[in-house]
């Protein structure tokens, strides 16, 4: 009788309890203020949450560190490069709502009080989104977050730059409440020693060309890649809590973009969510970020209380 092969996955998954122990003597540098300050709204993570899955994910990511350190000195070694040591690229990849940002500022502060102290910075790909003006006229407004609505060549130019060890590299700069890029602001990162780019599409790839010519993917510039996932109804579920707690602050800033919703009923406002995330989020969760979730290094998966209830590695 014909025994059924056991499924293969490139990830060894772990319990919250076997990737606990994974942390060894990693101290704990933050306390309960750090981490209330760090979080997103509607995103409670907790000090336990730290210390049972982020301690350990800092403890890989130090290792790791060092091993691609080494493997930056070979290199020079090899080319005859007296350059300084170049940034190590962490990409950190989700659906909307799923709590990408609070990820990426927990690892950040972890980071950074490393013994070593490196600099670390973080930059969301929200900056390389084409400009509303631009997405209206290409009729792109409600594919906004997708592939198509970011200037995906001046994106691969900052992270080619920054990966090159260039000195100051500049990036747009985003404004969340008018939901648009601000005319003639920047941010500048000067040449760190880690840097995390976090966004909806950091691990897509494309079809590429038959003839061989050079087609670079975001992905290509990072040394280590984490995905935040949850089931579908979960992330919707949050994606309406968090636009109604919106409702009742962001929004009733009158420079808010979505100002006009928070003096609408919650049943209206609710609706509008619903909408958003029916044809918008959705949509791209199934078309282009889900589909990326097996080319990520780590994947850190939540339950409904925002827990992560299992860790997958990629084997090495």
């Amino acid at each position: 009788m014909d025994q059924q092969s056991p499924p293969v996955s490139p990830h060894r998954v772990f319990t919250r309890d076997e990737w606990a122990r994974l942390r060894a003597d990693t101290p704990l540098t933050l306390d309960e203020g750090d981490v209330t300050r760090l979080k997103s709204l509607n995103d409670p993570i907790l000090l336990d949450e730290v210390v049972q899955i982020y301690l350990p994910v800092s403890r890989l990511l130090s290792l790791y560190v060092a091993a691609i350190q080494n493997l930056y000195q070979a290199t020079r070694t090899f080319l005859g490069d007296e350059d300084g040591v170049m940034p190590f690229i962490i990409g950190i990849a989700g659906s909307v709502a799923v709590g990408k940002s609070t990820t990426a500022r927990l690892l950040r502060a972890l980071l950074r009080r490393w013994p070593n102290t490196p600099k670390v910075d973080l930059m969301a790909t929200d900056g390389f989104l084409l400009p509303n003006a631009v997405l209206k006229r290409e009729g792109l407004m409600e594919r906004k977050g997708f592939p198509e609505s970011y200037d995906r060549p001046a994106l691969l130019a900052f992270l080619n730059d920054i990966k090159s060890g260039k000195q100051s590299v500049a990036a747009p700069c985003y404004s969340h409440l008018t939901y648009d890029i601000v005319p003639g602001e920047s941010v500048v990162i000067e040449r760190p020693d880690i840097l995390i780019i976090e966004g909806l599409n950091v691990l897509q790839t494309s079809r590429l060309p038959k003839d061989g010519k050079a087609v670079p993917f975001v992905s290509d510039f990072f040394d280590f890649s984490i995905y935040i996932d949850a089931d579908e109804p979960v992330i919707r579920s949050w994606y309406l809590e968090r636009f109604l707690q919106l409702r009742q602050t962001a929004f009733r800033d009158p420079d808010s973009y979505f100002h006009r919703y928070a003096s609408i009923s919650e049943a209206e406002a609710t609706a509008f969510a619903e909408g958003l995330w029916e044809r918008i989020n959705l949509q791209n969760l199934h078309e282009n970020i889900l589909p990326t979730r097996p080319r990520a290094d780590l994947i850190l998966r939540k339950g409904a209380n925002h827990l992560v209830e299992e860790v997958a590695l990629r084997r090495i």
